[in-house]
């Protein structure tokens, strides 16, 4: 078997490369995508809009409701999709659960009661914007393509 003499300047380079590679191909987060940033920001103001008709009867708003509701599945379905994105899938999970404390058991509640408390809805409307700027806060931390390619 014949032994290739490889310069070691190469040999280094080529060993760099490798592990480059590897450490992006390892990487547990997605690049910043401005279409799901935008979404978020967006969903929040409508939510929190909707949030605020729940003073009045269910039924009188069940078809904004659905909207929102169908917006929110669009915007879940595209980031499931994404590549190395379960932190930001996992809180989208979490905000739209029914059976949790934010949006969804928040829109769970209000069609089991039919009408909430202003109050009620105020405080929730915090806790739930909160959620979205999470959401929207990871997004906009996450490494943009453009910085990779130039670094």
């Amino acid at each position: 078997m014949k032994k290739t003499n490889l310069s070691v300047p190469f040999r280094r380079y080529l060993t760099l490369l490798v592990i480059i590679v590897t450490l992006a191909a390892c990487a547990t987060i997605s690049s910043f995508d401005q279409y799901a940033y935008v979404q978020t920001t967006s969903l929040k103001v409508d939510a929190l809009n909707t949030m605020q008709l729940a003073t009045t009867d269910y039924t009188a708003n069940e078809k904004t409701v659905q909207e929102l509701q169908t917006k929110l599945q669009k915007a879940y379905e595209y980031e499931k999709n994404r590549p190395k994105n379960e932190i930001t899938l996992k809180l989208w999970t979490i905000l739209l659960n029914p059976e949790g404390h934010l949006l969804g058991g928040f829109i769970h509640r209000w069609e089991k009661d039919k009408k909430l408390n202003a109050i009620f809805i105020q405080e929730e409307k915090k806790i739930v914007g909160d959620a979205f700027d999470q959401i929207a806060g990871l997004e906009s931390q996450k490494i943009k393509l453009a910085d990779i390619k130039t670094n």
